[in-house]
């Protein structure tokens, strides 16, 4: 099985963070992400779950 996932990945998620960004960069795959908002560098961490529902679009790091 191949992941769909990869850390350095760029997603476009359904919903925007406060800051107005819908983008947040893979920094850690597993059991949950680590994501980092492409607007204001804040980080969080979710559930694989909860990224696999909300994402719209993956952009593949160069």
């Amino acid at each position: 099985m191949t992941d769909r996932f990869n850390v350095g990945d760029v997603i476009k998620m359904k919903k925007k963070h406060p800051c107005g960004s819908s983008e947040w960069e893979i920094l850690r795959v597993g059991a949950d992400f680590r994501l980092k908002c492409m607007g204001c560098g804040h980080q969080i961490m979710v559930s694989r779950k909860l990224v696999e529902k909300n994402t719209k679009e993956i952009r593949k790091k160069d």
